[in-house]
Formats: structure tokens, sequence, C-alpha cells
């Protein structure tokens, strides 16, 4: 560094609508003829939350821009993205207003459809800013995103030198810039992998000494270990799916299994579903392992899907012009609702896919956990129902009793008062062709204690918007494919929603949920039926 080079340390809050921001880490900037350094005042006093990016500029050479992330105190990665300077045009203004002091030009670009101000000097003869915009047209003393998100200098201090634990220096890893964005990313967040390219298919032959494998095949398990979280936090769980020679668009379910009470869905899979309590509203059939009971909990789902016709296997079966058909189908939905049950433990994670074919489905399944600024905790959970039958290779039959009035009917039990109850509860209608409830609208109501909660109709209208994801689905004389057509809340390739139903606040004690649905008769072999899930948060 030159020995009379002029080092500056200036101060930077941020605002909106001309509200400062509270608590915050103020955002430093040191600069001299030789090289910008953009930090934060906890990072140069070393206690910085961990992740926490530096930036420097090196202008002894041309536009070097260096992005460096500290990951612990022992462990970092830097990057040499010297382009990022140079993404966005400014257009330079004859405007200035005055910032403590020093008259200072504008600039104005356009950055993801956002419109800058960047307010400038010229007057110190040094070069820098508090983020990559504008630092090569002189000292950046305010940025302004959409007139009401700001950047501003509240301080501009001389000093002698940048301070050897903030200056550049060299980084002990380097790697290319699309590497070290992704590694930062990921590093914000907890990444829990379940299932990595893991086969659903009908067989009885393992493929894997770690995945637990059920009913032909067609269920995975494998327990996980959730570490203690942060309140606030938020969960998702993803799935990425291809066709690995099943055609049809089938039912899948992403689901946890409860263990709050003496006996749980695994030990059915273990020991046979019979061993499970059996539901039973009078239709002569009896339904093992769908309905809470004392001593039993049926399954958590975390997320309902549907599998495409056939996607990425037999892309190459079908050529359509202007159209290409996608790789694979990712599914990705927020299940921070099971987080009380999930956090510190382990916990057992499962996917079904019902098939009958020998190559099935290849499926990647990760939880992500993303730190939170709430400090409220997670709600209660109670798993009360869950007719989706995915140990049907297994024993477990589909769920047809709503043919009688009585539908399903479920005791729970609640140790205390509760407040502003919801039932998160997920359905879907199939079967029975043309007409049955797969393709009829057919109403949903929910009683409490005798009571009717909550009616609608659930129905699906979007479907033709994910036939890129479905190269085998059938084609009519009309020009519509089967995967076009209206269903009763799903469609093939996507993920079917929870609805969450306000019960209210409840007494402790023992209450009653029943589900009613007009399920249609059964047509010669074709038979309707309704797979429903329910839990209860409070």
């Amino acid at each position: 560094m030159g020995l009379f080079a002029q080092a500056y340390k200036i101060t930077y809050q941020r605002s909106y609508n001309d509200k400062v921001t509270p608590n915050e880490d103020p955002l430093l900037v040191f600069t001299n003829a030789e090289q910008t350094v953009i930090t934060s005042e906890k990072a140069t006093q070393s206690s910085a939350r961990y992740p926490y990016e530096t930036f420097f500029v090196d202008r002894k050479q041309p536009s070097a821009y260096y992005r460096l992330t500290n990951f612990s105190a022992d462990n970092e990665l830097a990057t040499l993205d010297s382009a990022i300077l140079n993404r966005n045009t400014l257009a330079l203004t004859d405007e200035t207003k005055k910032i403590l002091g020093y008259t200072c030009k504008k600039a104005t670009t356009s950055v993801n459809s956002n419109s800058i101000e960047i307010w400038y000097t010229n007057d110190l003869k040094v070069k820098g800013a508090p983020n990559e915009l504008g630092q090569n047209l002189g000292l950046v003393l305010e940025y302004v995103r959409n007139g009401n998100s700001k950047i501003t200098a509240t301080k501009l201090e001389k000093i002698p030198h940048i301070p050897s634990n903030v200056a550049f220096r060299q980084f002990g890893k380097t790697v290319d810039a699309l590497t070290y964005q992704d590694e930062v990313w990921k590093s914000r967040f907890i990444r829990i992998p379940v299932f990595q390219n893991e086969q659903i298919n009908f067989s009885d032959q393992a493929k894997s000494d770690s995945i637990l494998r059920f009913a032909s095949g067609t269920v995975i398990l494998k327990k996980v270990k959730i570490p203690k979280l942060d309140k606030g936090s938020q969960a998702f769980v993803q799935l990425i799916e291809k066709s690995n020679g099943d055609a049809y668009d089938r039912t899948g379910s992403v689901f946890l299994i409860a263990e709050d009470q003496a006996q749980s869905f695994l030990d059915g899979m273990q020991k046979g579903m019979q061993t499970l309590p059996l539901y039973s509203n009078g239709d002569g059939e009896n339904y093992p392992g769908m309905a809470r009971t004392e001593g039993f909990s049926p399954i958590y789902e975390l997320m309902r899907f549907f599998t495409p016709f056939g996607v990425s296997h037999f892309n190459d079966r079908l050529t359509l012009k202007g159209k290409t058909w996608q790789d694979s189908v990712i599914y990705r939905q927020d299940i921070s609702d099971f987080l009380r049950v999930m956090d510190g433990k382990e916990v057992y994670i499962g996917t079904y896919i019902g098939n009958y074919d020998k190559g099935g489905h290849h499926v990647s399944v990760e939880l992500t956990i993303h730190p939170g600024n709430s400090k409220t905790d997670y709600p209660n959970v109670m798993s009360v129902f869950n007719t989706t039958n995915v140990m049907e290779m297994g024993g477990q039959p589909y769920a047809r009793f709503f043919r009688e009035e009585k539908g399903l009917e479920v005791s729970f039990v609640l140790p205390n008062d509760a407040e502003n109850v919801q039932l998160r509860y997920i359905t879907t209608g199939h079967g029975g062709w043309g007409n049955g409830d797969e393709f009829v609208p057919k109403e949903n109501s929910i009683y409490l204690d005798g009571t009717l909660a909550f009616r609608f109709t659930p129905w699906r209208t979007d479907c033709g918007s994910y036939r890129l994801y479905n190269p085998v689905s059938g084609n009519f004389q009309n020009g519509l494919s089967s995967s076009d057509l209206s269903r009763s809340n799903w469609c093939p390739g996507t993920i079917t929603t929870p609805t969450y139903i306000n019960l209210g606040d409840l007494k402790s004690g023992k209450h009653t949920i029943r589900v009613q649905i007009p399920q249609g008769e059964p047509e010669g072999s074709s038979f309707s039926f309704w797979n429903v899930s329910g839990a209860l948060m409070y």
C-alpha cells in the first residue's frame, strides 16, 4: 500500500420510509486510493453472526472485486467476481445535493425492475460504495431503491490507514463465482437429505441397506436427525421425481410417523397392518391405521403429490412442435406446522408412490430448515386421521367408507384448553373412471362435536398448466389430453395444498370430528374413494 494513501472510514445506516432500521449492525466502508472494503461494525470486532460476507475492491488492478464469506472462525471461501461491477449501466445526471457537507451528484439505474439512485462525491479523490453499484464513480454517500429504501452515510472519518484486520489480503480458498454463490446460499440454512435418487417400485428386492422398504417396494422409510432449532424457523420438504418405467399418474405422499402414543404406524409396517387399530363405520370393511384411537396415532402427511404421466423416462415417445417435455418434477412445500414434533429429535420420514411397475420412479427428498427472527414457538400438533393407504401393497385398503352417511368419525382428547384450533386438511377424490369421484365435484363437510364447522367442494381447474410434465398422457379426439382434465383437488404433476379449517377455542377433554363426502357408487369393477388427512394445530 502507498505510504501516503489517505484512508477514510464511512459509517452508513439503513432506513425505510425515512425510519431507521432498529438494532442494525452498522454498515462500514473503508477506502483509499488502492482498495475499498465493505464490511460491518460487528465483523470488524469479530462478533458478527456466521456466516457473514465482506467485499473487497483491489484498485491496483482494473476493478478487481472480491467476495469473501466467513462460515466460521477457521472456514472461509472467496471468489473474484469483477463482472458484477459492470452488470448495470449507470445514467449520470446534473442533479446535486449535499450529504455530510460534500457535494454529491446523482446517477440512476435499474436493478431487477427496481429504480436505483446513487449519490456520489468526487470531493475526496477516492472511490467506494456500500455495495457494488457506483464503485468507480466516486465515493457513494447514499443509495436509494424505489425512493423509500436507503443506505445513507452518517459519519465520514479520516483515518491513518485501513486496519490490518480489515484490509485486503490473500484468501485461503478461492472458487468460481457460481460455486461461491451456491456454497454461500446453502450455508444460510440447514439441509437434511432424506433420499437421494431412490427407487420406488413394485418389487420385493431390497435396493439399499440404509433405507427401509415396505409394501413390495412402494414405500421407503428412513430415520433422520433434526437438530435443535431456533424459534420462528421455517421448514420445507422438497421432492424431485422422475419416471423409471411407470407411465401413469400416481398418488404420492411424504409422511412422518407419529410416535406420541404407545403404538405407531411403524409397528403395523413391521408386524402387519392388521395389528393396528381398525376403523369401521358399518360398510362391512375394516380399515387399519387410518384413524386416531387411545394408544395409536396415524401418520402425519407432510405433502400430498401426484406423479405426472411418465416424465423423463417417456420424453422421447411423443414430439410436439414448439413444446419441450420437462426433465423432472420438483415439488416443494412449507411444513413448518410440524416443527414441534421434529425439533431436536430423530424421526422417521417416508415416501409412498402407489404403482405396479418394476421400474417405478426415482425420487430425491430433502428437508431444509431456515432460521427465523420470530420468538413465537411452534404450534402443538396432533395427527387425527389419514386415509391415504400408503401401505396399499401391505394390506391397507382404499378408503371407500364414505359411501356410508357416517363417513369418517374420529374422536380425540385435548389434554388442556386450546386456543385457535385449526384442522390442517388435505383431500383428493379418486377412481370411478369418467363418472367417478375423480372427475365429479363432491362437497366435503367437516363436523366438530356434531356441528357443521366447514363445507367446501375441492376441485382443480388448472391441470392443463402442467401439460409439459406429462409426455404420455392419453390424448383425445377433441384435442385434449387426460392431464388437462379438471379433477377433485389434484392434477398430474402437482401438490395438493392443505385447507386450514378454523375450529375456534376448544375445552380440554374429548371431541369428535366427522368428515362426510357423498362418495359415488361403484361402476362394474371400478369404484370411487377419498384420500383425506387431518392434523390439529393449536
